[in-house]
């Protein structure tokens, strides 16, 4: 349903004045935590558990413990984070004074950017929504919050529970499609925090720029997994399998693309069959009555994953069997494609479901060439025993983060910097950096005593040497 501009409009300006803005400004550290445990308090109430988990279930077929893991229990480690830091955060930040500023005193002061627009994506379209949501308020912004229309089961209960517990000049939900989000994205905000895809981060950034407006642009793109020949194979198999199947492929740090050693891929696609069954299927009761394997959100989704399959058939790709994939259904199964090239569209595009190239090598060599041919990934995963293996890859790529052995636990580490490099992000977030990510870093200098007139002209001589000794390296 259309929402009306003028709607928006009164809720930016409400939003946007200035003593609004201010008063947030100077609220206090307690005042901060106080609002953000309105939304501790909110989810940990059954009754609202319970509305979280059937919107999620209607939107992405997530089962209750999936939506307890990756939607809900992180918005709790957040805010457990936060309040536990959030004094020393906000702090004034004493710097050392150099020789040559002699009387100065040096500090940083941590103020909110103002007004911050958030606009969430549909694969984790309660926690991507709220997570940032909870930064912003602890940095003392006002926010409105744009959740997804695709996800639209989800985006209405975030409209219900953010009115239920703020008032419209500290936090309002916007809802609506891409007229909505336009016109929002023509206004003048302090800062934008977008996740969602690479193309459509353009768009907010062109936008943005507009106004000089700063973004934060967690995206995605192809993230790899290299496997070579010293890996435990059954064990790897699982956590790709693991990390493949989650959110049913919906997630934008989950293997995009498997580099494996040509040797042990046999051995791996065995596994990896084994490992789905054995997570998803234990009893034999067919993949598409698991109750801990989702679905594709929209038909327009599905159709692009059939025609990524069918692409990768038509160029020579030895794909697995999807015979239970069901439009009427959104249901596709995991499904491997070995033999893949960059020709294939799969491997052009972020995939966002449970299909699984795999290409293989011979050398590293051939790893890293495919790997920069590329955009710089998300996440880029090693699978190896060999550090030597380790560090040579690390050397020779770039991506947002990167992990050994095992994947996507980084996104969950509080005090590790989260988010990707050109195509695949701009800025970091997770704890402070997500607190600085929608804070001013206000540079701030006071004199206390002597004077700088040494430096004025007519120009002393001696002044002048002694500068350069100074300054000398």
């Amino acid at each position: 349903m259309a929402i009306p501009f003028s709607l928006i409009d009164k809720a930016y300006n409400q939003q946007n004045n200035f003593e609004n803005l201010q008063e947030l400004k100077n609220s206090s550290v307690k005042e901060r935590l106080k609002r953000i445990n309105k939304i501790a308090n909110y989810i940990n109430e059954p009754k609202n558990v319970a509305k979280i988990t059937a919107a999620l279930s209607k939107d992405l077929g997530k089962s209750e413990e999936e939506v307890t893991l990756s939607e809900i229990y992180p918005l709790l480690l957040t805010i457990k984070t936060v309040t536990k830091n959030l004094k020393r955060w906000s702090q004034d930040e004493y710097l050392p004074t150099p020789l040559t500023m002699i009387g100065l005193t040096s500090s940083i002061k941590y103020e909110p950017k103002g007004h911050v627009l958030i606009i969430g994506p549909w694969n984790y379209p309660f926690m991507l929504s709220i997570n940032p949501l909870i930064y912003a308020i602890a940095a003392g912004n006002a926010v409105i919050v744009k959740p997804s229309e695709i996800a639209a089961n989800t985006s209405s209960l975030v409209k219900e529970m953010i009115s239920e517990i703020f008032p419209t000049n500290e936090v309002t939900v916007i809802e609506g499609g891409i007229e909505e989000t336009t016109h929002l994205l023509a206004k003048k905000f302090n800062h934008i925090y977008f996740t969602g895809s690479p193309n459509v981060g353009k768009v907010v950034m062109e936008a943005s720029a507009k106004h000089l407006c700063s973004v934060t642009l967690e995206l995605g793109g192809k993230s790899p997994v290299i496997i070579d020949q010293t890996t435990n194979i059954k064990t790897t198999a699982k956590k790709i399998a693991w990390a493949k199947t989650l959110n049913c492929g919906q997630t934008c740090i989950a293997p995009d693309y498997i580099l494996v050693k040509k040797e042990v891929e046999k051995d791996f696609i065995a596994a990896y069959k084994q490992a789905i069954t054995e997570l998803l299927d234990p009893q034999n009761n067919g993949i598409n009555n698991s109750a801990y394997f989702g679905k594709i959100i929209n038909k327009k989704n599905y159709d692009r994953l059939i025609n990524l399959i069918e692409d990768a058939k038509e160029k020579g790709a030895l794909v697995s069997d999807y015979s239970l994939a069901s439009k009427e259904n959104k249901f596709i199964p995991p499904v491997v494609v070995a033999n893949a090239n960059n020709s294939m569209s799969i491997m052009k595009e972020e995939i966002f479901g449970p299909l699984l190239p795999i290409i293989t090598f011979e050398s590293l060599n051939d790893v890293i060439t495919q790997i920069n041919e590329l955009p710089k990934p998300l996440a880029l995963y090693i699978m190896s025993k060999s550090s030597k293996t380790v560090d040579h890859i690390i050397k020779n790529t770039s991506a947002g983060n990167t992990m050994v052995n095992e994947l996507m636990m980084n996104v969950a580490h509080p005090d590790l910097p989260f988010g990707g490099v050109n195509n695949s992000g701009i800025g970091k977030s997770n704890g402070r950096y997500s607190f600085i990510n929608f804070s001013n870093e206000r540079g701030l200098m006071k004199r206390k005593w002597g004077t700088h007139k040494f430096i004025y002209p007519p120009f002393n001589k001696t002044i002048y040497k002694l500068l350069k000794i100074i300054a000398r390296v």
